[in-house]
Parts: C-alpha cells; sequence; structure tokens
C-alpha cells in the first residue's frame, strides 16, 4: 500500500512526459494539414518579416520628406507620398509594425490576466468565483469606448498607452471560456488525485489545470491578437488611438480618409494589410482549434 503512490506517481510521470510529445505531434501534423490555416501563416509571416525588416531595406524611411505632395504610385514611390511628401511604404512598413506590436501586448495582458482569473475562479469556486464573474459582468456593461477615452487623454498618447489600455478591457471573455472550462477539469480523477496527495491550490492550478488548458489558451491568444489590430484600428479612426511620432495602420487610414475619392490608394493600401492581417490570424485560429480538437476526425481545409 505504502508504494502505491510512488509507482502511481512514477507512471503518470512517464505517461505525461510521452503523451505530451505524442500529443504535440499530433497537433503539428493537423496543423500542417490544414491548407488555409498553413497559407494564412505564410502570408501572416510575410507581413510581420516585411513590418520588421522591410524599413531597413527600403530606400526611403519614415522621416524623408523630399517627395511631392500627394505624388501618385510611381517606380520611385510604389504607394505613393502623403501630403508633406512622406513615402507611403515606407509610413506602412512603421505603421504596420507598431499595429503588430500593439496586438501582441493586448494578446499577451488578456491571456494572462483571463487565463489567470478565469482558472481560480472555476477552482476555488463559492466566493471567489461569485467576486470574479461580477467583475466580468462589470466591466462588460461599461462603456468600453468611454473608459478607453478617459484612459488615453490622462496618460501620454504613445503607442504602449494605447496597448494596456485595450489590454486591461480585453480578457472578459478570455476568464469566461477558461472558468468553464476549469469547472469541468476540477471533477476529473487526476485532481482529485491530487488533492489527496496534498498538493496546495496554485500547484493543482498551475502545473495541472491550466497545462490542460494549453488547446483553448493557444486558440484564444491567437485570436486575441485580430481583435486587438480591428479594435486599435478602430480607435485611431475616431481620434482616441495612436498619435504621432508613433503610428499605425489605423492613423495612417484616418489621416488620409479625405482623399479616399481623389487618391483611393492611401486608403485602401494600409486597409488592405489591416484585412489581410485579421483575416490570416482568423484563419490560423480556425486551424489551431481543429488541430488541439480531440474530437476532430478530419482537419478541414
Amino acid at each position: 500500500m505504502t508504494e502505491t503512490p510512488a509507482a502511481g506517481a512514477a507512471s503518470s510521470s512517464y505517461e505525461f512526459g510521452t503523451g505530451a510529445r505524442k500529443q504535440w505531434q499530433t497537433v503539428l501534423r493537423r496543423f500542417m494539414r490544414h491548407r488555409l490555416a498553413m497559407a494564412s501563416l505564410v502570408v501572416l509571416v510575410l507581413l510581420t518579416l516585411g513590418a520588421v525588416f522591410g524599413g531597413a531595406f527600403w530606400k526611403y524611411d519614415v522621416t524623408y520628406t523630399g517627395g511631392s505632395s500627394f505624388a501618385s504610385p510611381s517606380a520611385d514611390h510604389p504607394l505613393g507620398t502623403s501630403q508633406i511628401g512622406k513615402d507611403m511604404l515606407a509610413l506602412i512598413f512603421q505603421g504596420t509594425q507598431y499595429s503588430l506590436l500593439i496586438a501582441l501586448v493586448v494578446a499577451i495582458m488578456a491571456t494572462i490576466i483571463g487565463v489567470t482569473l478565469g482558472a481560480v475562479a472555476g477552482f476555488l469556486r463559492g466566493a471567489v468565483d461569485t467576486f470574479v464573474m461580477r467583475l466580468v459582468d462589470l466591466f462588460l456593461i461599461v462603456p468600453q469606448l468611454a473608459l478607453v477615452a478617459i484612459a488615453v487623454h490622462a496618460f501620454p498618447a504613445s503607442w504602449y498607452t494605447v496597448a494596456i489600455v485595450l489590454g486591461l478591457f480585453s480578457w472578459m471573455q478570455v476568464a469566461r471560456i477558461n472558468r468553464g472550462q476549469t469547472l469541468s477539469l476540477a471533477e476529473r480523477e487526476f485532481i482529485e488525485a491530487a488533492k489527496a496527495l496534498g498538493a496546495s491550490n496554485s500547484r493543482i492550478i498551475f502545473k495541472h489545470i491550466l497545462p490542460n488548458l494549453t488547446g483553448i489558451i493557444t486558440v484564444n491568444a491567437t485570436l486575441a491578437v485580430a481583435t486587438a489590430v480591428l479594435s486599435e484600428a478602430a480607435l485611431s479612426f475616431i481620434g482616441l488611438g495612436v498619435k504621432p511620432p508613433d503610428t499605425s495602420l489605423g492613423l495612417i487610414i484616418i489621416e488620409n480618409y479625405s482623399q479616399f475619392q481623389d487618391r483611393p490608394w492611401l486608403f485602401y493600401a494600409p486597409f488592405v494589410v489591416i484585412v489581410l492581417i485579421s483575416l490570416t490570424i482568423n484563419f490560423i485560429g480556425d486551424g489551431l482549434r481543429d488541430a488541439f480538437d480531440p474530437r476532430q476526425t478530419k482537419v478541414r481545409a
């Protein structure tokens, strides 16, 4: 009888090690067979590489103002120039970089806050669960746009201010989803076994529950990036987003909105980049959801 826990622990460790490797191999194979997700991943990687390294290789940078005002697209300026003579391609390189950076910060914040609060509420239940869920309800019913406007005006209107504010108001759905999954996991035999062996609540949450939510966390984090890109663009469009000298795709769109009819390329170039980022990330999220779903018998393509 005294040897049973040790044997059980050894068996559990062995199964976790080999099982985890097999699971990730299966997930990777399923994801790679999802043709639309793989094509989207390639496009997103190219967009990211262009945003990060494009400006370093392009002959003009964002400080260049030597072009003609509102020059039409040409071999020298493929996307034309802005009102003050800046090269639009250089601006889009930098705008994409900032938009992706903001989206990444928002996704990380929303994931960490939402996953932690959801797992704690679902596992501890009782008063903690009630408090967290009422907090979620409060954040959902309060006009987020008004709070974001107050926060942006109260602090410097830099890209990281916008990212932090959006991150603080983007975790609620993540928390709800992870709470529901945690409630289900908390009834499983391996959680009861961990409790019987004297594991602390924090160890059970971070060592047993969260690893089993990896698929849901990954998908939600991926989709949070797409949502953040659109949210940032919407805030910039109404004048509550990034302000110069920083820039973003949303800011580039609003700065050239008045040229929509006469010089449509100034509007559509950043707009198409935003659409591509959002679509590719959503398709990648679909592929990850299918890959992580244990009930999936075949992968949609």
